[in-house]
């Protein structure tokens, strides 16, 4: 019988490595935790974005897989880390302005009493058809964007589908790092 299969090992090994792990964990995952509510999703990207983000500098500091496709894996969890920020962030808007270097007016939008019934109000666009065409680009480019992100989000996630590599070519070239069961060392 093997020393690690004792009683005595299980025991100094829960109270020397896995209570301390958990008190960090608890350190490390306290904002996922604090933001993390059942009706909302945003708190499970940020414990993602958490996890994956200590596993990416974790792995290219003291990883043991040789560089060249180590490097890979992490150059992926550092883009999906980056995708989740803008997600959680809400960066498309920022992003879009930057690229398009367009701002989106609203200062051309007032409230104006209804005819009929002068308490209520109708909030009226006064906007050019060119100002409201600018805007409209700048919305679904920031759309088109963030669903983008979304995508290339779970097909990091998803990992390549071996079975299409060329068995002629060396696999390290052919291989791009995704694949969320693949990040370990």
């Amino acid at each position: 019988m093997s020393y690690k299969y004792t009683w005595f090992d299980r025991t100094r090994r829960f109270i020397f490595r896995e209570i301390p792990n958990f008190f960090i964990n608890i350190y490390k995952f306290r904002k996922a935790l604090w933001r993390h509510h059942w009706w909302d999703y945003s708190g499970t990207l940020h414990f993602i974005e958490i996890g994956v983000n200590d596993i990416a500098k974790n792995l290219e500091n003291k990883g043991l897989e040789v560089d060249h496709s180590r490097m890979k894996k992490v150059d992926k969890m550092k883009r999906l880390v980056e995708i989740l920020k803008n997600k959680r962030e809400d960066r498309y808007f920022d992003i879009v302005e930057k690229e398009m270097g367009y701002e989106p007016l609203f200062n051309n939008r007032k409230f104006v009493p209804l005819e009929e019934n002068p308490d209520l109000f109708e909030l009226v666009d006064f906007s050019s058809e060119e100002e409201k065409e600018m805007n409209r680009k700048y919305y679904n480019r920031v759309n088109e964007l963030e669903e983008q992100e979304w995508n290339e989000f779970w097909e990091i996630l998803k990992g390549q589908d071996y079975k299409k590599f060329d068995k002629d070519k060396d696999w390290d070239d052919q291989f791009d790092g995704s694949g969320i069961q693949g990040w370990w060392d």
